[in-house]
């Protein structure tokens, strides 16, 4: 395939992967009106991220093997319009259960690009390159994470948390009409794996190596520490200095901006710093902001250090993906599934259990508990990235 259109590629995948990242940050800001118009408390409400986080882990599952079988580009595609069929029905749900249940089959067809998308980048871009790439694939995802929260907030404010779903689920099926027009040339110059047993028992067989059980358990405690301290930050500000939504989206906005801004110094950092130091000064930068959002009197403090937030997770997040890409290069589709699974696992398991603990703690320590330990993991990983190739 030709580099032009291997870059057009990627970047039709990074634009789909920032409308998943929309749909992924959405609720966050949405939370308090949610508890409000189905009369449930706000842990209860933060059950329809859970749902999109499980889904998010089905669905990443399966595309790595039908990605790998039939082509990353085609599956991606398919996949992105049944996410905004589910996306529309999200916005007729008569209960928070039918809601998180739509929720999780948006998730399910939405997790789609980003995941084929790495796999695709792992397969077109050399080990040399590809953190570098990948970054910048990943802001894409990003920049829809940055775009998520506000979204979420004004659109709740001015149409509704249902019109806000319902035009998610419109964006959704554009994406994937204009990938079906630039990209379907491309399907049948894509390499596939042919086998005749079942696609899927390639997630047990990689389980078996080592270092792969390495990534994903980082992966997994990655995702529990920082989503779930992170999924709570709206309802934290709302509930201490009572912002609009729209300012809440705004904040929390930061956290995309954060890790456009790395995908942006991925190359000098990575030159200087080398992947012990991004992992390690991640792990302390996250620590330190979630302190200071949640210790501050003023909320003012809160935009710079959702920013901190975003800029410091890439750090360490960005090098756990770059060793997931390289797990299995004779099955990556297959490979980066497995990790995206245990990624979105990880945020479901980090929301459902920050639930609960704040039902027993108080928001800040709570916060900060989790804060510190991410730092543990970054100090962690830096002594043992060998453990992870």
């Amino acid at each position: 395939m030709a580099l032009n259109a291997v870059r057009e590629a990627i970047l039709l995948l990074a634009v789909a992967s920032a409308n998943g990242g929309i749909s992924m940050r959405v609720i966050e800001p949405m939370l308090p009106r949610l508890a409000t118009d189905f009369g449930i408390s706000i842990s209860a409400a933060a059950s329809v991220i859970t749902a999109y986080a499980l889904g998010a882990t089905i669905g990443t599952l399966a595309y790595g093997p039908l990605g790998d079988r039939f082509g990353k580009l085609r599956m991606a595609t398919l996949a992105l319009f049944g996410a905004g069929i589910a996306s529309l029905a999200c916005a007729l749900a008569p209960d928070i259960g039918s809601l998180a249940a739509f929720r999780l089959l948006t998730a399910i067809f939405g997790s789609s690009s980003m995941t084929l998308g790495m796999a695709y980048v792992g397969d077109r871009v050399s080990a040399a390159e590809r953190q570098q790439v990948i970054a910048r694939f990943v802001a894409g995802t990003v920049a829809g994470q940055s775009v998520g929260p506000l979204f979420g907030g004004l659109f709740t404010d001015l149409l509704g948390w249902r019109g806000a779903l319902a035009f998610l689920g419109t964006i959704f099926i554009a994406v994937s009409a204009i990938l079906l027009t630039r990209t379907r040339t491309q399907w049948c110059k894509e390499s596939r794996i042919d086998s005749a047993g079942n696609p899927f028992t390639a997630h047990l067989r990689l389980l078996a190596f080592p270092h792969v059980r390495y990534v994903l358990a980082t992966a997994l405690a990655d995702t529990i520490l920082f989503f779930g301290a992170y999924s709570f930050l709206g309802p934290f500000l709302k509930l201490k200095f009572d912002l609009s939504l729209t300012l809440i989206g705004v904040i929390l906005a930061g956290f995309g901006a954060g890790g456009v801004l790395y995908t942006m110094m991925v190359g000098p950092l990575l030159r200087r710093l080398g992947q012990p130091g991004l992992v390690s000064w991640g792990g302390a930068i996250c620590c330190a902001c979630f302190a200071l959002v949640t210790l501050s009197p003023v909320w003012q403090i809160a935009l710079p250090c959702t920013v901190g937030l975003g800029f410091s997770f890439y750090m360490l997040h960005n090098t756990v993906q770059t060793k997931a890409t390289e797990m299995a290069p004779e099955a990556r589709g297959t490979a980066v599934s497995v990790y995206s699974a245990f990624w979105s696992m990880g945020q479901a398991t980090g929301v459902a259990a920050m639930g609960l603990i704040i039902g027993f703690v108080p928001y800040t320590p709570a916060i900060i508990g989790f804060g510190c330990g991410f730092l543990l993991l970054g100090l962690w990983m830096r002594g043992n990235l060998q453990r992870l190739s």
